[in-house]
């Protein structure tokens, strides 16, 4: 079965559509603490915000995308993103900031768990390159959106960023002549826990592995993202040079998750994971002691290895539980990424107090921990 590369782009399109939006707010919070006066604790828990939301909302929506399939979640979900996260630019205080970034958030939670539970019914034989090239859509979006942002509001300030919502406004109408209904995945009679028992049946343990080490990741990458642009800024560099910095890490990224997904295709998940988690710690390590221009180099190697597990965690376990791909998706990039998000403020309250440097140093140290947790990880492949 070949895949079928009109869908698979246009579910790639939406998660870069909406990715490019959310991207905006990391690399603006130099901005938004020097508008706003935020405290470091404030960044946190906006930061927070972003991620927790997706925590609470993915593995809901992701249930009821099975439930009721419908594109209505995809829809109304990139459209909250793509209209309110502009409008942050206009916010007059950290209250209404939180509320626009928090309606924003909500509108990524509502359509990842569809779109990413339709990957597998388009890629064929492929599900791990498929799955690779469909992130590459966010994580290309996480280095092209803070560059495109950081320059834009350098050049016409922050009360301009409403405009930006025009372009999202014109793909979104092009998506709604594309993408077919989604489709359900059988579990329309079980309640929310039968469903979710349905959907991971035996491979529930493993798949409780996959998540926690998804989940630790979350919590290194989070930090690094949420707290690099403003350690940089308060260091001398530019906003500007900060967004680029942010967006090395983003990009360096794609070009890793499609190679984790080309690779894992053929040798298989377990291997990949071990060489990206053992490096990992290292290659942070090296960023948070890096000077100059150094540091562009030290951030695009530390995203590589951060973001290169990325696609491989929700393709494993979807190849170990296939009976629920939208519900497996929404706990490997919602419930793993939204909870390890949520660790932000007590990350941003740690470095108000000791300062960010020494605080990210010792998260860089975190993917150390994971190494014994993959060693029980099964050996398999997305098309074994």
């Amino acid at each position: 079965m070949s895949a079928n590369l009109k869908i698979l782009f246009a579910l790639s399109l939406i998660h870069f559509t909406g990715d490019f939006y959310s991207a905006f707010i990391s690399p603006l919070f130099p901005v938004f603490v020097d508008k706003l006066g935020l405290t470091l604790t404030q960044v946190g828990i906006i930061a927070g915000t972003m991620r927790l939301l997706a925590f609470i909302i993915q593995p809901t929506v992701g249930y009821l995308a099975d439930r009721h399939p419908t594109r209505a979640f995809i829809f109304v979900g990139l459209t909250l993103t793509i209209v309110f996260i502009p409008l942050t630019g206009i916010a007059p205080n950290f209250w209404i900031l939180l509320l626009f970034v928090a309606l924003g958030s909500v509108g990524s939670s509502m359509f990842h768990p569809s779109v990413t539970g339709m990957v597998p019914v388009y890629s064929g034989s492929k599900a791990g390159f498929s799955m690779s090239l469909f992130n590459t859509g966010g994580t290309l979006a996480f280095g092209l959106g803070p560059l495109f942002i950081t320059w834009y509001v350098a050049s016409f300030g922050l009360t301009a960023m409403p405009v930006t919502m025009i372009a999202g406004l014109l793909v979104l109408g092009y998506l709604l002549t594309v993408i077919p209904q989604p489709q359900s995945e059988g579990l329309r009679r079980s309640g929310f826990f039968g469903a979710l028992k349905e959907s991971l049946g035996s491979a529930w343990k493993v798949v409780a592995l996959i998540w926690l080490v998804m989940f630790l990741r979350a919590v290194v990458g989070q930090s690094f993202l949420t707290f690099m642009p403003v350690l940089y800024v308060r260091e001398g560099f530019s906003v500007v040079s900060a967004g680029a910095i942010y967006a090395l890490f983003t990009v360096s990224g794609t070009v890793s998750g499609l190679l984790s997904g080309h690779i894992s295709d053929r040798i298989g998940f377990k291997p990949v994971f071990i060489f990206a988690y053992l490096f990992m710690a290292p290659a942070l390590w090296l960023l948070m002691h890096l000077e100059g221009n150094w540091v562009y180099l030290g951030s695009a190697l530390a995203g590589a290895f951060v973001l290169a597990p990325l696609p491989l965690g929700v393709t494993m376990a979807q190849t170990l539980a296939p009976k629920g791909r939208s519900m497996v998706a929404s706990l490997m990039m919602g419930f793993a990424y939204g909870l390890g998000g949520a660790i932000t403020p007590i990350v941003g309250k740690l470095a108000d107090t000791y300062s960010i440097r020494p605080v990210l140093i010792v998260v860089a140290c975190i993917p150390l921990l994971t190494l014994p947790i993959i060693a029980f990880f099964p050996k398999t492949r997305s098309n074994s």
